[in-house]
């Protein structure tokens, strides 16, 4: 069974940063291709950032470009979202995605706010 539990959202101030966590269990992580993704209240689920099985491919929005960076271990099977100079838009719940052999598995996502 296929399990994905993110982790490390919270309350910052703006300006802030926070590191997000997605360990994974039942994949091969070595063969998957790992999204993050956020749902802000009221809003759809907006793509965030992608890292390729090989982790050698890394694609971010435009809306987080220069400001957050996506990175894994394989050993840890982790992935994680590192986002640095958070603004209040930012505020969302924050999902990690996996896609393995033609299946695709989600977390339950973790909150970030960015408040003062």
């Amino acid at each position: 069974q296929v399990q994905l539990v993110e982790s490390g959202g919270g309350l910052v101030q703006p300006g802030g940063s926070l590191r997000l966590s997605c360990a994974a269990a039942g994949l091969t992580f070595s063969s998957s291709l790992m999204k993050w993704y956020r749902q802000a209240p009221g809003k759809d689920r907006e793509f965030v950032a992608h890292i390729s099985s090989s982790g050698g491919g890394t694609y971010v929005a435009d809306s987080v470009k220069g400001r957050f960076t996506i990175s894994k271990d394989d050993a840890q099977n982790t992935v994680w979202l590192q986002m640095n100079s958070l603004k209040p838009e930012d505020t969302a719940m924050y999902y990690c995605y996996a896609a393995q052999y033609g299946r695709e598995y989600w977390g339950k996502g973790t909150l970030v706010t960015v408040s003062s």
